[in-house]
């Protein structure tokens, strides 16, 4: 059975309005696989995919795979991001966001805390070249025990 993820976030409309689907979700949220279809109304001026279309499609799932893999016990804010487009998007462009267990641990183990955290997302085209990174920087913060 597909991920509620899919049904919901597949009908937002910013998403649905630009061609973004989100095509896999593991069920831990350890990955989530995006895809993004050159059409009409996503193109820019030169007929490739839009920029803004290309970052949106990137933008809230690291700060989601976190909440859920960090648990209720962690705060994560998205601070900021930085894209960088490296080739044109001719036809369609997917990208898979992971986050490895190594990673969630290192996290657990932050004797303050509180942590900045950079997660690199590589936009790629249907032949698998790179073309945008996007860099998400994350604020965590663990609460308050009760």
């Amino acid at each position: 059975m597909k991920h509620w993820l899919l049904y919901l976030w597949n009908f937002y409309p910013p998403f649905f309005g630009s061609g973004i689907r989100i095509t896999h979700v593991e069920p831990d949220f350890s990955v989530i696989r995006v895809s993004l279809r050159l059409r009409w109304w996503n193109a820019n001026i030169i007929g490739t995919l839009f920029g803004g279309s290309i970052y949106m499609m990137c933008d809230p799932f690291h700060m989601v795979m976190l909440i859920k893999l960090l648990g209720t016990k962690y705060l994560v804010r998205d601070k900021g991001a930085e894209v960088r487009f490296l080739k044109k998007g001719e036809n369609g462009a997917y990208v898979q966001f992971e986050i490895d267990p190594r990673t969630i641990a290192e996290i657990w183990d932050c004797e303050d805390g509180v942590q900045e955290r950079q997660f690199l997302a590589l936009v790629r085209n249907d032949e698998g070249e790179v073309i945008a990174e996007v860099r998400k920087f994350m604020h965590i913060r663990r609460l308050a025990n009760d």
